[in-house]
């Protein structure tokens, strides 16, 4: 009481408060309630509480069991969906309402994508990552690939060997290629984040080849002919097996093509 009569008759009395540790008064976080709401889902989820194919309570119950507004529970569950974590469905019948989900692989493509366009991750760290992520997966698909697995990357290359592909049909069947050795290895993990690194750096491989000029050393018909030697020379490795040769053969192929997307003419 004292103290204060102090501070009030005298403004330029030292205030204890304020003459305290400084980081025992550091500012509060402002916390969203529905960045609550999505700490709490989550934690069922990591616990074991909920698992993939389970649905989650209506949302009016939700709010409730949570002491939230229905908004904010609406808000996470839109969030928890583009993550890839649930799944949600209008209406009233067996398949209505929100279920937990666990095929992140489109979400995954879209999250990296976005990162990788912002410049969040340097180039180098994607090649890096690229390379050795593809490195096991190719050794995997040395072991693991099926008949159909090895019909896939086929087709990809028949298609990228068209006289007359354009550059973007080229783009895109080049990422089916590395798409489906992915899938061969058999590490779903594995492919999954294989499958949305390779998403992620279709746009800009896509520019590269769209910037190359017709004709000259570093023109589009003789990197899109060497392409088509680096795929089919991975493709042979896997096919017979060897392991460290298509280990090598992919590693310098992403190695090799990296140096378009980060030079010019």
């Amino acid at each position: 009481m004292a103290d204060l009569t102090r501070r009030l008759t005298d403004p330029a009395a030292p205030d204890p408060v304020r003459s305290s540790r400084t980081d025992e008064w550091q500012p509060v976080s402002r916390v969203r309630t529905y960045e609550l709401v999505l700490d709490r889902i989550e934690t069922q989820i990591v616990s074991g509480a909920l698992r993939a194919g389970q649905r989650l309570p209506p949302e009016r119950e939700l709010a409730q069991m949570l002491g939230v507004s229905r908004p904010a529970v609406r808000e996470a569950l839109r969030i928890l969906e583009a993550q890839g974590a649930v799944r949600s469905q209008v209406g009233k019948g067996p398949d209505s309402g929100t279920t937990i989900d666990r095929v992140p692989r489109d979400a995954l493509a879209r999250l990296l994508r976005l990162h990788v366009a912002l410049g969040s991750f340097p180039l180098e760290d994607v090649v890096e990552t690229r390379v050795s992520l593809e490195r096991s997966s190719v050794v995997l698909a040395c072991r693991n690939a099926r008949p159909q697995d090895l019909a896939r990357m086929r087709a990809a290359l028949l298609a990228m060997d068209e006289p007359e592909v354009d550059r973007e049909t080229f783009n895109q069947r080049d990422t089916d290629f590395h798409v489906a050795l992915a899938d061969a290895g058999g590490n779903r993990l594995m492919s999954d984040v294989t499958r949305a690194i390779r998403e992620s750096v279709r746009t800009p491989i896509l520019a590269s080849l769209s910037a190359m000029p017709e004709t000259g050393e570093r023109g589009w018909p003789g990197v899109r002919d060497g392409l088509r030697a680096d795929h089919h020379a991975i493709f042979t490795a896997v096919e017979a097996g060897q392991a460290k040769q298509a280990a090598d053969r992919l590693e310098a192929h992403i190695r090799g093509f990296a140096l378009h997307l980060t030079t010019r003419d």
